[in-house]
């Protein structure tokens, strides 16, 4: 049977990118909840919550980061402030700035707000004022002093009649400020610490308040006194009350009583009473919930909370920028959204149909997103940052190990898509930088550590059996220990046949071990640095190393000779995959780039860049046509393989361009001249447009032809040619077809019809020297032409003295030719 013929590649194309959204600060949802805003730097990402995809993008034009901005509630009016003292209101579903003006704040401002009624906005600056504009009639209308320090919250009562405003800054007061006479009414004084949130009953007549002191205070706004003190036991970042709706959590015990919920240092969602002071339910978080939870911030923490506009879902803002939405009747997870990846170590696809990629980020947390909707699963295990990943062939189990000197075994049940972890392993007496999956069956697994050793796992017949769902976990024991290099494991691979393991280290060397009993069998030297990556061939006994020195080598396994050496990177060689049957390598450098190699010919054939910074992750799907990078950039790039795409694209426009070629020498033939003249100009090619014209001057006519078909073209296309025109003046070869177009326009059209042409300064700029030069060389060929008259003319009348009269000297009509023509080159 013949060997399946290998499809070489030629090209990737980027078909998405997974990037940071959200840094930090607050978010916003839309009045119908399908948008979520959130800011990144000097960018206002619109999240489309439906699908995570980013739907608009608005960015500050002074590089300046985006210090606080909101959105009015009838989501007509969005206004941004940065730190260039600056406020803009913006069209955001156009992404243009519709207006600017200064904040007049002698500092940034720090947070904002609209009133309910879309008309007024407010400012809390750093200096300690705040200020009421009037967004619709475009002037500030207050300026309220008195508040020391940065004024981060501000809020308007949601009964507009009363024409209230709260505030707080840092002396940790409430200040309630009357509108009508802008002077602050009351100061309510309960906490010792930052006010983080306020939240209003549905009657206006109850205000929640709470802070980082560990409290929460119920507020009487009809007396402005505190009606009770609920003491939450954490660090409360938000507070929110709930609606009267009967399905809310916690409603169905107390159907009468004012319920509100917190959010905070603990990183999960309580539900109080407010005239009990009792918590009355609690998130139950697996992850969080093994210890007791702590008072104290950590990555569980949350920052920000919000609710939905439909009431019936919350959203929770992380301390490691990931965006939670739970269901508001039973507080459980809806969807995740990862704002920021930080540096992505390690990708990898998973899931049968390659429908899922499994990201190790700097982070203790791996991130599985689902790619149809960008929906992220955080995993929650490993104590300190997770370095690498592997999947088995299957593609639903995989593994992790991290500097908490673990490795996890975690397992994608098919059904529901959720990810739990199964098995756990521990051992290795340094942080574990690297694994690898056995290759035939989920048997067994290979890690290596930065303390010099390499590892095999045996794993139970439980996990490959499915029996394992994430019930209890297994505990994973090393069948052999092996000390393999004198310095850190950069990465260890598994052969196709599961019978042999490669691992490379930062002593510069590569080794070849037995993955029964990790015997040596051989060392790969030759690499000037250390090695970043080894990896076997799918179909021939060749190991592929990289290294920090900039280069690319492939190994045979029965001798260790270095058979091929690739260079191109200007910077170390971070990971190398094999595609196209083994027949082509991909590999990643710490200088962003992506290179494509046919190992037959060294050659590498593409170049891709995309990323902007070292390229730490790089995955093959199993249909072998498309690709996921992962960068110290934060961004998780998916590539598609266009290589077909683009040979049918190439093959199209080779076709088209025969059946033009052919329709123009038609027209050419039947003598259609102008139709020609105009069928060229639309190809925009000025090499066609000047066979047309010299197929029109070899003509009997040809000059009268040029200058009636030249005139009854449009105006458009007149400009074409005259544009053409500078390109053919540049060769002396053409000057003549390109001087006889000019001079056909530039008789016939008047200097204004000239002057409407777009590029007319560029062309006349560009034909001048040009032209000048050849009535210079013209000016030289003609006093050639002359002194070549003068000396036939004396040749034919001189006498020799002395001599009988000779006869008439004739010089040859082919030599005078021939000098003509020597003259014209000198």
């Amino acid at each position: 049977m013949a060997a399946p013929l290998i499809k070489f590649k030629t090209n990737y194309a980027v078909t998405r990118k997974i990037e940071a959204f959200y840094k930090g600060g607050k978010i916003q949802i839309n009045s119908d909840g399908t948008y979520m805003f959130c800011t990144c730097g000097n960018k206002l990402n619109v999240l489309d919550i439906a699908t995570g995809t980013n739907s608009h993008t608005i960015e500050q034009d002074d590089q300046e980061d985006i210090t606080s901005f909101a959105l009015s509630p009838d989501d007509e009016i969005l206004v941004t402030g940065s730190r260039a003292l600056l406020l803009k209101q913006w069209d955001w579903r156009q992404g243009k700035c519709s207006r600017t003006w200064k904040a007049i704040h002698t500092a940034p401002v720090a947070t904002m707000t609209f009133d309910p009624t879309s008309t007024l906005l407010a400012t809390g600056g750093c200096d300690g004022t705040i200020k009421i504009w009037d967004v619709i009639k475009q002037y500030c209308t207050h300026n309220l002093k008195g508040s020391p320090g940065v004024v981060h919250l501000v809020q308007f009562h949601p009964d507009m009649s009363r024409l209230q405003i709260f505030t707080s800054s840092m002396d940790y007061k409430i200040r309630l400020w009357d509108l009508k006479s802008s002077k602050c009414l009351f100061i309510l004084e309960t906490h010792f610490s930052a006010v983080t949130s306020l939240s209003f009953s549905g009657d206006g007549d109850t205000m929640i308040s709470s802070g980082r002191d560990k409290i929460c205070t119920v507020w009487d706004l009809k007396t402005n006194s505190p009606k009770r003190t609920v003491p939450v036991y954490e660090s409360v970042e938000s507070v929110i009350i709930l609606p009267d709706s009967p399905e809310i959590i916690g409603r169905d015990d107390h159907p009468e009583s004012l319920l509100f919920l917190t959010a905070g240092s603990k990183g999960i969602l309580r539900v109080w009473d407010a005239a009990s002071a009792v918590c009355v339910h609690s998130q139950t978080l697996a992850y969080i919930n093994k210890g007791t939870p702590s008072e104290e911030a950590n990555e569980y923490s949350i920052t920000h909370c919000l609710l939905f506009p439909n009431l019936e879902e919350i959203a929770t803002v992380t301390a490691e920028h990931n965006i939670v939405v739970y269901d508001l009747h039973n507080l459980k997870l809806k969807k995740q959204f990862a704002g920021y990846n930080d540096e992505v170590l390690d990708v990898k696809f998973l899931g049968p149909s390659d429908s899922h990629i499994v990201v190790a980020t700097n982070s203790p947390q791996i991130k599985v997103f689902e790619l149809a909707t960008s929906d992220c699963q955080i995993l929650y295990g490993h104590t300190e940052t997770v370095l690498a990943l592997d999947v088995f062939k299957r593609s639903q189990l995989f593994a992790s190990c991290a500097k908490d000197r673990t490795i996890r075994i975690w397992r994608m049940v098919k059904s529901t898509g959720k990810v739990v972890c199964v098995a756990q392993g521990s051992g290795h007496t340094s942080g574990v930088g690297t694994i690898s999956c056995s290759r035939m069956k989920e048997s067994f697994l290979v890690s290596g550590s930065q303390d010099f050793t390499v590892k095999v796992w045996k794993l139970p017949e439980s996990i490959s059996s499915k029996q394992n769902k994430g019930g209890e976990l297994e505990t994973l024991q090393a069948s052999v220990t092996e000390k393999g290099h004198e310095k850190d494991i950069n990465s260890v691979a598994v052969s196709p046949n599961d019978k042999l393991i490669v691992s490379g280290s930062q002593d510069k060397t590569a080794k070849l071990w037995s993955s029964t009993d990790c015997s040596l069998l051989g060392v790969f030297r030759g690499h000037k640095r250390g090695i970043w990556c080894v990896q076997f061939s799918p179909v021939d006994q060749v190991v592929a190393t990289t290294s920090a020195d900039g280069t690319l080598k492939l190994w045979g396994v029965q001798d260790f000779s270095c058979l091929k050496t690739f260079e191109g990177h200007d910077a170390s060689v971070l990971k190398v995959f094999f595609v196209s049957r083994g027949a082509q390598l991909l590999t990643s450098g710490s200088d962003g780039l992506l290179k494509l190699w046919t190992i037959k010919t060294n050659e590498c054939v593409t170049t891709l860049d995309s990323h902007e910074d070292k390229v730490w992750g790089l995955h093959c799907n199993k249909e072998d046509d498309a690709i996921v990078t992962g960068s110290a950039d934060s961004s998780i790039i998916l590539w598609k393989d266009v290589t077909e795409t683009e040979l049918a694209e190439e093959q199209a426009k080779e076709e088209e361009s025969i059946l033009k070629q052919q329709e123009l020498s038609n027209l050419l033939h039947e003598k259609r001249f102008l139709k020609a003249l105009g069928f060229a100009i639309s190809l925009d090619k000025p090499h066609t447009v000047l066979n047309v014209i010299k197929a029109i001057l070899q003509e009997p006519n040809g000059k009268d032809d040029l200058e009636k078909n030249i005139l009854r073209l449009r105006s458009d296309q007149k400009e074409s040619v005259l544009r053409f025109c500078c390109v053919w003046n540049t060769n002396s070869r053409n000057c003549h077809e390109a001087q006889s177009v000019m001079s056909i326009i530039l008789n016939h059209e008047p200097p204004e019809e000239l002057l409407k042409f777009s590029g007319i300064r560029g062309s006349v700029e560009a034909l001048i020297p040009y032209t000048d030069r050849h009535m210079q060389r013209m000016g030289k060929l003609l006093q050639a032409s002359m002194f070549i008259d003068f000396m036939w003319q004396h040749m034919r009348l001189t006498d020799l003295p002395g001599k009988d009269r000779t006869p008439e000297t004739t010089i040859p009509t082919a030599a005078v030719e021939k000098r003509d023509v020597s003259a014209v080159q000198g």
